[in-house]
Parts: C-alpha cells; sequence; structure tokens
C-alpha cells in the first residue's frame, strides 16, 4: 500500500494495489472522494480532492496499521 499527498494540488492517493496506466475504472463517491477500481472489479485506490479541506486536522497525522493478509484468503 502506498499514501501520497500533493500539497500543491491538495490531492490524498491510497494505492491498495497498482494498476496498469489506462486499466482504471474511477467512480465519483462524493465531489471531492473518487475511488479506483481495476479490470477485475476490486478496489484499487482511493483518491481525496481538497484533502486539507476533507480530512481537516487529521490531515497532518497520518497513521497506517496493516495487518498482512493470511495466504489462503487471499
Amino acid at each position: 500500500m502506498k499514501i501520497q499527498y500533493d500539497a500543491e494540488v491538495d490531492a490524498l492517493y491510497i494505492e491498495f494495489r497498482p494498476l496498469e496506466p489506462g486499466t482504471a475504472d474511477n467512480r465519483e463517491l462524493s465531489e471531492d472522494i473518487i475511488a479506483n477500481y481495476g479490470p477485475d472489479g476490486k478496489l484499487s485506490g482511493l483518491e481525496i480532492l481538497n484533502a486539507s479541506v476533507v480530512l481537516g486536522e487529521k490531515l497532518n497525522k497520518v497513521i497506517v496499521e496493516a495487518s498482512p493478509v493470511p495466504y489462503s484468503a487471499v
């Protein structure tokens, strides 16, 4: 997983799994949140526009917790 914040455009992107360029199906969840799905229909990433407004103070402190997924669950 990757989390990237671009202060110039105030956008936060959370990538759950990489996609080949041009293969994402983008679905607008709200005015400022866009979900990216792969060709298999699985969620690949979330883009949050106007992130400093949407997330407010939380943008200054992003905590990522990840637990390994058992191989049998994949």
